[in-house]
Formats: C-alpha cells, structure tokens, sequence
C-alpha cells in the first residue's frame, strides 16, 4: 500500500472538484454531452471524484474498480440499448478510466478506450482538465458515431451534468 497515496486522497478537498471544474466548465462539459448524444445512440455519463475515502483505498481499490463501482451506482447500463459510456475522471491521481454498456464494447475494443484516457490523462497533467475531458468527448463521439450512429428513436437517457461522486 502507497502511504503517500492514501495521505493524498484522504487529505483532498471536497471542494477540489469545483476548483478544477467550476460551474461554467460543467455547463460546458453537459452541453458537449448533449450535443454528443445528438448524433449517435450512446448515452455519456461523466462522473467527477476527487478523492477516494479510506476503507476503499485499504482494499486496493483500483481506478478500473472505482469506474465500475460508478457505472454501475449511476445506472449507466440502464440504457434501452445497453449503450451507455462512463467517463470516470479521479482527480487525486489524475487518473481517467472509461467503461462502456456491452453493445458498444462489442464494436470499440478497450484498447480505443485506453488511449483516448492517456491523451485525457496528458491534458490533465498539463492542467488542461476542461479542455482534456472536452477533447475526450470529442473522440468518444467520433467512435460512436461510426460504431453506433442515431436513429430516428434517439432518446436521452441519462442526465448530461457531470456527477461529483
């Protein structure tokens, strides 16, 4: 176990997350959701931590773990299609995990998801996270668009504001 780590998220702020994503930000990141959703059948969650408590962090809680803990709390796979996408975004770590409904992993393999992550994670080190978490919607709609493009029957599922675990 990593002291320093478990010191660094016990010691995050709440309030960190409205710090790197004020409120004008998440307006943003919701309107780019929605105006993602428009044009294929995923429904995008991005759900925002700063850090991770104590007894999950004694149990070795991974970031792929705390992301599914997340897809699943939200109601992600709750979708007419199994399509929803989760952005799950860590901020003590900066790490960025992104975990999708079985109907879209059938056509984007993890290894897309991946590397949209590590270019999220590189604007994150460089304090770009607005910027980082916009340019990643961007590539996830991309991906959907020629993987799950829309329908006449395009519901909206899932609320599009960023939810702060």
């Amino acid at each position: 176990m990593d002291l320093q780590r478990v010191f660094r998220h016990l010691f995050a702020p709440d309030w960190l997350v409205v710090r790197v994503f004020p409120h004008a930000a998440l307006r943003r990141i919701e309107a780019a959701v929605r105006q993602s959703e428009a044009s294929h059948r995923g429904e995008l969650r991005v759900a925002v931590e700063a850090g991770v408590g104590l007894l999950p962090l004694l149990r070795g809680v991974t970031r792929r773990g705390r992301a599914l803990e997340a897809f699943a709390r939200l109601r992600v796979w709750d979708t007419e299609e199994n399509s929803g996408v989760l952005i799950y975004l860590q901020l003590v770590d900066r790490d960025i995990e992104i975990v999708a409904d079985r109907c879209i992993s059938a056509l984007v393999g993890q290894a897309q998801w991946d590397a949209i992550c590590h270019r999220m994670e590189k604007a994150f080190r460089a304090r770009r996270f607005e910027q980082g978490v916009l340019d990643g919607i961007a590539e996830i709609t991309t991906l959907l668009n020629t993987h799950f493009p829309a329908r006449n029957k395009n519901p909206d599922e899932l609320p599009n504001r960023p939810v702060m675990l």
